[in-house]
């Protein structure tokens, strides 16, 4: 027996709040984002006259060390961008560490429970870093940010949850859309709160500050109008004219693809990616001396770019066409950052990255949920977005 379909209205109303909730979490995600190099850079100065044996001074004698065992040594104005390619791989390495676990959970519990707890875990990290007077502080709201981000793939999964397979690909884009959305405004209203210093020990104060309003406002509007999307929640059985509890099993789907491929192609693809995505103002900052602002900018035009495209060509194309267009405008735009001299090849650099950004991961994650019966789909799905 499967799952009730979900009424046409009911679905809408679900799909509304996914792409609420999801929206105000991306944006306040992205805020961080421009502010990355100035940040890290406070950090340094205000710790350089600190004891060696701060963490952060033992940190960058940890990179001075692996800096010096190149035959050339790598110069020290790059010791901000080591830093923050660490802090990117760690929070990256968490959530894979914890992406199946979520999802697992989410299958077992229910994805509104799993999420509400992923968002208890989103307001301690971003309380953290409203409170990060020192790197200590800011490392710790990173681990436990990395921890328990499980918004997206939870979001994602509910939206698979209610889509049929002619839905599935539309639905995904939907989800795309709230990633571009927030990258035009989120890192834009970032760099420019950040510019608003309320607190002399932290001036990135004022943008964690309003960073963490909207995941509180997030959480208690998920509390109130999420109802649960898990299959398994809407199997009814009728045993003398009363409803059974009892678990039903769910119908197997038949895959055409091997998660196992899926969850490589996603690997090899986010393992080049993501780090070019993560490092982008911290390439700007050093080669054309960008502030947050800027960075900000360029970030927003990226997040324009991605919103306009899944909005018009991602939804109505085969994912695995998707994918395939993404690859193509990813392998272009490295061409021309390798080859980056001038501010022009940056933007158009950027606009190639914003159309990898508005196709292939969503791509994937169509595909994914594909091979996912109802009763695994959170669990293939974390896995999926643990590989990421």
């Amino acid at each position: 027996m499967s799952a009730q379909p979900v009424p046409a209205s009911r679905r809408k109303q679900i799909l509304r709040v996914i792409f609420i909730s999801l929206l105000l979490d991306l944006i306040s995600f992205t805020f961080i984002l421009p502010l990355f190099p100035r940040l890290l850079e406070f950090y340094r100065n205000l710790e350089s006259s600190q004891a060696q044996s701060s963490l952060l001074n033992r940190i960058f004698y940890g990179l001075n060390a692996y800096k010096q065992s190149f035959s050339r040594p790598i110069s020290d104005r790059y010791d901000i961008v080591l830093l923050g390619g660490a802090l990117g791989s760690l929070f990256s390495f968490l959530q894979a560490m914890a992406s199946p676990i979520i999802g697992t959970l989410s299958d077992k519990y229910g994805r509104r429970t799993a999420l509400l707890w992923s968002m208890a875990g989103n307001i301690a990290s971003v309380a953290l870093w409203v409170t990060a007077t020192d790197f200590r502080t800011f490392l710790a709201s990173r681990v436990v940010g990395g921890l328990s981000e499980g918004n997206v793939q939870l979001a994602t999964a509910m939206a698979a949850d209610i889509s049929d397979d002619k839905q599935r690909g539309a639905t995904m884009a939907l989800v795309g859309v709230c990633f571009s959305i927030a990258f035009t405004f989120g890192p834009a209203l970032g760099a420019a709160l950040a510019n608003v210093e309320t607190v002399v020990a932290n001036p990135f104060a004022t943008a964690a500050g309003f960073s963490l309003f909207l995941i509180v406002v997030e959480t208690v509007y998920l509390y109130f109008y999420l109802p649960e999307t898990l299959p398994s929640s809407r199997h009814t059985a009728k045993v003398n004219g009363a409803t059974s509890k009892d678990p039903i099993d769910l119908p197997a789907t038949a895959r055409t693809n091997s998660h196992t491929l899926l969850n490589f192609t996603h690997f090899i693809f986010i393992l080049f990616f993501s780090g070019m995505e993560f490092s982008l103002p911290f390439m700007t900052y050093d080669l054309f001396a960008y502030t947050s602002s800027q960075s900000g900018r360029l970030l927003g035009f990226m997040g324009l770019i991605a919103a306009i495209l899944q909005g018009s060509v991602t939804r109505r194309l085969h994912p695995l066409r998707v994918v395939q267009l993404g690859v193509v405008a990813c392998a272009a735009s490295f061409f021309l950052l390798g080859r980056l001299t001038t501010e022009t090849q940056l933007w158009t650099a950027a606009s190639l990255l914003a159309v990898t950004t508005g196709t292939v991961v969503t791509g994937l994650n169509s595909l994914s949920s594909f091979e996912a019966s109802e009763g695994e789909r959170g669990g293939k799905l974390g896995n999926h977005r643990s590989w990421g």
